[in-house]
């Protein structure tokens, strides 16, 4: 399907906006002002750019006049209307995106069987891929003394890859003088240390010197053991970026999706046959909202939604709010970017912004740097916004110009956004938009600060984290305490790891991460960390040697600003080793603690602590064993790690002592914000764009030598445990059927409030007692050559099976928190998988009942497509996140909502009932339906429908069938 409206053809009904960029040029743009008027000035910014992409792209059907009037009166008319948008691309990453591209390739076969021509089924817009959220932490610290993480793959079935020998070598310090670490400089008796160890034939890597290096040890060996393990999956890929037009493949080792989107593919203006506009984008990850920051607008939605854009179709939204976050003041210079995004968070959460647009204005937004801007941006999920935007201004502009862009086209994009009135002008205050409301917000109130235990909206100050723990451990079992009683409080258990004596108590930091999501795209804060983490070694201090501790930067460019500002080998001396680029400890794919922390935490039945700079902490995430975990900016995960315990007061407790004696405190350690901002200008910007695109234009060897298939249809092996033809078109008819009554359903599942997607979609490792196992353990396979779920979503028979199987699940049926419900008619207590299972042989559909925030958290598509495939046919909630929402109608779960002040339990209902449903002829918008029970209960839910279009899809079975049926 063609996309519409993209040039600027006769008969278009805004012809007429058509100019010239100048005389000189031959750019040409849709100059909208000259649309509204006054209007088009009170008009947000963010509001402005949806106003553009409908202006043109209006071709009467799927845009139309009507919508560009709409938008174009948005101070009447947010909240009330739905409005199509055509973002200007498409961003996937590897875990969210292999279902859709598998969708894709399902989607030509089902279309060739219906009679289409399967060669119509291609992206419409431009689509970017990259591919490393499959990152599993393999090896960490000394690679030598760790084997390889036991969910990992059978190299020796992967085909033409060299064998990773690890070999002890010395490794010649190539003449430095400067060496104070344990290599060897050439010269006899110079080697004091351990020697590190290398995969043969990878270049020589001193880390104890303040250069550069081409690629640190532990990175080669993760990214050899991912190239064995996700093989078929990277063919996949390769398959579909030979295949389908507008697709292109970022490598493995090049970075995250959401950083690779802000360094690399970020176009700010596009140009597609001379005709200018926006740049804008939406994807699979609720990271998108990162490049607002930058002045585009884009946010996450889910995979179905995501191949409807590909195939040409419109996202449709609710004409959000704006809210208008003004910024004044300067912040204190203890406090990082991530304290100011905490502190923000809170404030926006308390405001109440879920389903809105954030639009920042005021003086205090020129104090923030671009990465300040990104960082912010990206945590929106965390208070419920769709987007938080930073509209292009002179910081913008300056930041652009340091990272290499081409200064023709950067004035072609100053120029043009000016002329649209898309550019912020730092003293033009009469000038601001009518927000729907204003919050002002002073950035000197806030302070450095961490979230958890549980939940990243829980936020503490530093300075009252020892009190906080100390009630957390006080608190009943909840969304924050842990019910220790008070005499065992104080409990500790001596284990001896690597020779020496150490103890553990509650409170204690057994692992550390520095991640690769939300912080790592900000210079100042990693910076920070490696500052810190110099005068910490300078000073004598040291990480105990049983913490976790690992460092994954979301792209290569943070190894290279860290190497070439002097501060990586610090980080690695505290045991802060590059482990890869990607996802891994923040979604569960963390190595195994040491067996001596493990028993002694069982032992005491102690509450330790786990401590990274991701943006989600909830309960298991990280591990089962790691009862509390906190998000901390990335020099507080350094310093927590020193310490060794969250259990402690900065401001009088010191962190640790040097060899005389003296106590060091965090003050005396803790890098001012003039050392670090003199680093980043000198050592960062220009330097880390530069490469990254020097990297993109070498490649990867191992994916450029990798084969794939160039055939038209995948040639599905029906033996592949990773790529399997999913079974959602199985039913798919040339026209839809009339709708069917949902009858005596039972209930899956009886959920509680805050239940998120974590919670829901398959993730991390996949456990040997689960489904998903024994299905993998029928085909053969052993439990090292399970993989991590993340890596199996191209097998729906995989995820259906990993769906609902979060240990931390909290099931009212049971009363506690298991993967597990029970099967009514039998009586049994089964995993859900095996439950569901019976219930689909025997004809019965399903439901499940929830709470409030139903789907809360990051945006995953299977948190929908596995209920669907269990055989749910409605959830039934008293509020969803609005994007999982989107999601259950996208497959085709209706989702039902309680009427206002109603829940289960107000109602009476146990969920041992059976459901009946029966559905009108004129289904609408937020249409009150009736449910009967097998009690004799009758009560009213309301179809949480908002527009007519979903109406449509879920008539069609969902937006899979919807599209399909469009080609053939």
């Amino acid at each position: 399907m063609d996309a519409p409206g993209a040039g600027a053809g006769a008969g278009h009904p805004f012809e007429y906006l058509i100019e010239t960029l100048n005389d000189s040029s031959r750019k040409k743009f849709y100059n909208v002002p000259r649309l509204g008027g006054t209007k088009y000035g009170a008009l947000p910014y963010s509001i402005r750019v949806l106003l553009e992409a409908a202006v043109r792209n209006c071709d009467g059907f799927l845009m139309k006049k009507e919508d560009v009037m709409n938008i174009l009166d948005w101070k009447t008319k947010q909240s009330s209307v739905e409005v199509p948008f055509f973002p200007a691309r498409v961003l996937l990453q590897d875990f969210t995106g292999i279902p859709a591209m598998v969708d894709f390739a399902a989607m030509r076969e089902a279309v060739k069987i219906l009679g289409g021509d399967p060669r119509r089924v291609h992206p419409a817009r431009p689509t970017d891929l990259t591919v490393d959220h499959s990152l599993q932490i393999d090896f960490s610290k000394c690679a030598i003394q760790n084997a390889p993480n036991p969910g990992g793959g059978d190299l020796q079935k992967a085909g033409k890859l060299s064998p990773l020998r690890v070999q002890p070598k010395k490794l010649p310090c190539r003449g430095q003088t400067t060496c104070r670490g344990s290599c060897d400089s050439g010269e006899p008796g110079r080697n004091s240390g351990k020697l590190s160890s290398q995969i043969e034939n990878t270049p020589i890597l001193c880390p104890f010197h303040l250069q550069p290096v081409p690629e640190p040890e532990t990175v080669l060996k993760n990214q050899e053991v991912e190239f064995g393990r996700n093989r078929e999956r990277l063919q996949f890929f390769k398959w579909s970026s030979r295949v389908f037009k507008n697709v292109a493949v970022i490598p493995p080792g090049t970075g995250m999706a959401h950083q690779v989107n802000l360094e690399y593919l970020s176009r700010m203006v596009f140009e597609e046959d001379d005709l200018l506009f926006p740049d804008s984008v939406v994807g699979t990850d609720s990271h998108i909202t990162m490049v607002n920051g930058l002045g585009i607008l884009g946010w996450g939605v889910g995979g179905i939604e995501t191949e409807a854009v590909m195939l040409g179709l419109p996202v449709s939204l609710t004409l959000p709010e704006v809210v208008g976050c003004e910024l004044s003041g300067s912040s204190n210079p203890f406090v990082t970017s991530i304290d100011v995004v905490l502190g923000i968070t809170k404030h926006l959460r308390q405001v109440g912004v879920a389903g809105k647009f954030v639009e920042f204005f005021g003086s205090g937004v020129s104090q923030l740097s671009i990465v300040d801007r990104t960082t912010i941006a990206n945590m929106c999920p965390e208070y419920g916004a769709i987007l938080s935007f930073f509209p292009v201004d002179n910081v913008t502009l300056k930041h652009l110009e340091h990272t290499g862009f081409d200064k023709a086209k950067l004035k072609s994009v100053e120029t043009y956004l000016k002329a649209v009135k898309l550019f912020r002008h730092d003293q033009d205050n009469s000038g601001e938009p009518a927000y729907s409301q204003v919050i002002r917000i002073h950035l000197n109130s806030i302070v450095p600060s961490v979230s958890g235990p549980k939940r990243p909206q829980d936020r503490v100050a530093v300075t009252d984290m020892k009190r906080d723990f100390q009630a957390c451990l006080n608190e009943k079992v909840g969304f924050k305490g842990f019910q220790i009683a008070a005499e065992k409080q104080k409990d500790y258990v001596s284990i001896r790891y690597e020779g020496s004596e150490y103890t553990l108590s509650h409170g204690s930091v057994v692992l550390a991460a520095v991640t690769s999501c939300t912080n790592n795209c900000n210079p100042s804060v990693m910076l920070a960390a490696g500052l810190l983490a110099k005068k910490a070694v300078d000073a004598g201090l040291h990480v105990k040697p049983y913490i976790r501790t690992s460092l994954s930067p979301g792209s290569g460019m943070v190894t290279h600003y860290l190497s070439s500002s002097g501060v990586l080998p610090y980080l690695s001396k505290l045991g802060f080793e590059i482990v890869g680029y990607g996802c891994s400890t923040c979604v569960g794919n963390t190595a195994p603690l040491p067996e001596a922390v493990l028993s002694a935490v069982k032992q005491g039945d102690l509450v330790t602590c786990g401590v990274l700079s991701g943006n989600k902490n909830f309960e298991g995430r990280l591990c089962d064993c790691v009862r509390a975990n906190y998000l901390a900016s990335p020099p507080l995960v350094v310093a927590y790690a020193i310490a060794g315990t969250v259990n402690i007061d900065f401001q009088t407790e010191p962190l640790g002592t040097d060899p005389t004696g003296r106590s060091i405190y965090l003050q005396d350690i803790w890098p001012s914000r003039e050392e670090v901002h003199q680093m980043e200008e000198e050592r960062v910007v220009l330097s880390m764009f530069k490469a990254l695109k020097e990297k993109m234009e070498m490649g990867n060897k191992r994916w450029n030598s990798l084969e794939a298939p160039d055939s038209v249809l995948f040639p599905w092996d029906l033996k592949s445990t990773y790529i399997r033809c999913p079974s959602f078109f199985d039913k798919l008819t040339k026209e839809p059927v009339a709708l069917q009554p949902i009858e005596n359903a039972h209930v899956l599942l009886y959920l509680g409030d805050s239940v998120t997607t974590d919670h829901i979609s398959p993730a991390g490792s996949i456990a040997r007692s689960s489904a998903a196992a024994k299905y993998l353990t029928n085909r053969g396979l052993t439990p090292r050559e399970f993989n991590s779920y993340g890596a199996r979503r191209g097998n729906d028979a995989v995820m259906t099976r990993g769906t609902f199987a979060n240990i931390k699940l909290f099931n009212k049926f049971l009363g506690k928190p298991a993967p597990k419900t029970i099967h009514f008619p039998s009586g049994q207590t089964l995993d859900v998988f095996e439950a569901a299972e019976l219930y689909q042989k025997d004809g019965v559909p399903l439901i499940i009942l929830a709470g409030k925030k139903y789907g809360s958290g990051n945006s995953r598509d299977w948190a929908a497509k596995g209920p669907y495939l269990l055989g749910v046919k409605a959830v039934l909630a008293e509020s969803y996140e609005k994007i999982h929402k989107d999601h259950l109608i996208g497959i085709g779960i209706v989702p039902l909502q309680f009427l206002p002040g109603e829940n289960a339990e107000s109602l009476g209902l146990s969920g041992r009932e059976t459901f009946s449903l029966t559905f009108p002829e004129e289904l609408s918008p937020g249409l009150t339906l009736s449910i009967k029970t097998s009690t004799g209960k009758v009560f009213s839910v309301i179809a949480a429908f908002e527009n007519d279009v979903e109406v449509t899809l879920y008539r069609h079975g969902g937006l899979l069938n919807f599209v399909a049926r469009k080609f053939s």
